[in-house]
């Protein structure tokens, strides 16, 4: 396989990988990943599809674009894939044509040829979309025996609206998977994290989706207020440092949950990912080295050998890790392209969730604040 990097800057397009006019032309699979503005003008598709004319499009807004081993904002960063020997197939359905995302996600995979299928890549509206119930679908659709992996679209730190797009302009509420087919791709993930938890494990015993009110029989938001200290007074921003590792009945192993926003009123939380009652819960804060190391991690894991390396590797970090590391957010990109090395072309987003199973396998989990990453290789 060939993956080339470009970025998009008007009708100007810089290449960050060596590239020949005919393997563009060739190219069976683009991403663009982009802010929300740039996706909203009217001509993107058309720019993309002109240059890439037998390729798939596929285009989902940002809380920030990964350009190998950049961190950008209000980019557009498009990554041209071409294989040898791999069958692709995509598809796309849109939230507001089903009454739930659980619905949704059956009728897309559903969509999908199941025969010598290898891989399923998501990307979701991150908005309209309830990515536990989409995580749910998925798994159920593809009966747990296909490697599912992708993320949710982001808006910055505005958390309003979210875009992607299949083979036309963009829209709110689509879903797109892209399927990977034959003997000739090998597909590995990773996923970490890197948060510290403290305090005693605790059990959810009121909650509602994505909303909880009470850890043991004692009203949230206060325990909350109660572990974060003087932190409590920058709520609710200073929630991002403050995730929460959830263990989910029947679940082997927890998932972080990012804290959106407070009702003082009610005295509740609403989180990025369902909390379902009876859930063990245990408070988490961010250690700035740990994170990178974490990202690290994460790629060394889809590593087959030393010296086979991926032809194309995808990055989908939380739009939280970004907000927490700041200026320093390059580090956690720049760790990866250490464990990966210089070969593997990188592209990715910064999103509202991630799709990933834990790392020893399994279905697939919606993730928050962790370093997801998908890596692609093609046998010859």
């Amino acid at each position: 396989m060939k993956a080339t990097l470009f970025q998009l800057t008007g009708n100007y397009w810089e290449a960050y990988t060596a590239q020949e006019p005919d393997e563009i032309k060739a190219a069976q699979l683009v991403f663009c990943f982009a802010a929300k503005e740039k996706l909203a003008a009217t001509d993107i598709y058309s720019k993309i599809s002109t240059k890439f004319p037998s390729a798939q499009v596929v285009m989902c807004s940002t809380a920030g674009e990964i350009f190998h081993d950049e961190v950008q904002d209000n980019s557009i960063v498009v990554a041209a894939l071409k294989f040898d020997d791999t069958p692709i197939q995509t598809a796309v359905v849109n939230i507001i044509d089903f009454k739930n995302s659980y619905d949704a996600a059956d009728a897309l995979i559903k969509k999908l040829a199941q025969k010598e299928l290898v891989n399923i890549l998501v990307f979701s509206d991150g908005s309209l979309v309830n990515g536990s119930e989409l995580v749910k679908g998925l798994n159920d659709a593809a009966e747990n025996k296909i490697l599912i992996t992708g993320g949710l679209a982001g808006d910055g730190s505005n958390f309003q609206s979210t875009l992607v797009g299949l083979n036309e302009q963009p829209a709110q509420g689509n879903i797109v998977a892209i399927g990977f087919y034959g003997n000739k791709i090998e597909v590995t993930h990773g996923s970490q994290g890197g948060w510290d938890t403290f305090g005693p494990e605790r059990e959810v015993t009121q909650s509602s989706g994505n909303k909880l009110f009470e850890i043991d029989n004692k009203t949230a938001l206060d325990l909350y207020i109660k572990y974060l200290g003087p932190d409590a007074d920058q709520l609710p921003g200073s929630a991002l440092l403050f995730p929460l590792s959830v263990t989910i009945p029947g679940s082997p192993q927890p998932v972080v949950r990012t804290i959106l926003s407070i009702d003082n009123e009610q005295r509740s939380m609403t989180f990025a990912g369902d909390i379902p009652e009876g859930s063990k819960v245990r408070f988490m804060k961010a250690n700035f080295d740990k994170l990178s190391s974490a990202a690290a991690k994460a790629a060394q894991q889809t590593l087959l050998g030393k010296k086979d390396k991926p032809g194309f590797s995808l990055l989908v970090s939380c739009v939280g890790r970004k907000l927490i590391l700041g200026n320093r957010i390059d580090e956690e990109v720049e760790a990866v392209i250490e464990s990966l090395g210089d070969q593997t072309t990188v592209a990715g987003f910064y999103s509202y969730g991630e799709i990933s199973p834990f790392n020893e396998g399994g279905d697939c989990r919606l993730h928050n604040q962790t370093m997801t990453i998908t890596s692609f290789y093609e046998l010859s």
